[in-house]
């Protein structure tokens, strides 16, 4: 990636992070929730819950599943920045999200279609990388094609070893983590359905 493709992804990942912080808070106050509270469903501190909401830290994907479900919402719904949903024919790849899940992992959305309960997106692990450090599950369905190089899906304690072409599909509450073992990047197509 070359320094102005990073730079690009570091600004993108800031504002997501300033977005998903209003998100969480918004969630909050709907709920009438304090912090103290939202720690004790999520069993996460007062002070990180105070550095999501400023978005002064960046959240892993199993910290965004856990807040999700304790304000009985969508992980999507916490990533949605602007709040309005683009019913565009073409994503655009200029227009498209990309922010960082986990240390050198990252998400590129390519459509988020909140309507129709669907969100697509490329994820990208550089080796030795994973989407979270323990599996977690969250509502929904997803499948995953990996394009490049190879990841280790576990679900439900099981290991799965994917290669380019391969397909998994699984019910999302099943805990679930993704790995790249490997030695070179991998790329995978991410298709989350939300749960009717």
């Amino acid at each position: 990636m070359n320094k102005q493709a990073e730079a690009r992804v570091l600004e993108e990942t800031a504002d997501v992070l300033t977005g998903i912080g209003r998100r969480i808070r918004q969630l909050r106050t709907e709920k009438q929730l304090t912090l103290q509270a939202l720690g004790e469903r999520t069993g996460l501190s007062t002070s990180m819950l105070s550095l999501l909401e400023r978005g002064k830290t960046g959240p892993s994907i199993g910290t965004l599943v856990v807040i999700a479900s304790a304000l009985e919402a969508q992980m999507s719904d916490l990533l949605e920045v602007n709040g309005h949903i683009d019913e565009g024919m073409v994503s655009r790849r200029d227009s498209q999200r990309v922010y960082e899940t986990a240390e050198g992992v990252l998400r590129r959305i390519l459509k988020h279609d909140r309507h129709r309960g669907v969100e697509i997106a490329v994820n990208e692990y550089e080796p030795g990388t994973a989407n979270s450090h323990e599996p977690h599950g969250h509502d929904g369905f997803e499948y995953g094609l990996v394009l490049d190089g190879a990841l280790k899906v576990t679900v439900d304690g099981r290991t799965h070893a994917l290669e380019p072409g391969d397909l998994i599909s699984y019910q999302s509450t099943r805990p679930h983590r993704i790995a790249n073992a490997g030695r070179s990047r991998a790329r995978a197509l991410w298709i989350n359905f939300k749960q009717a």
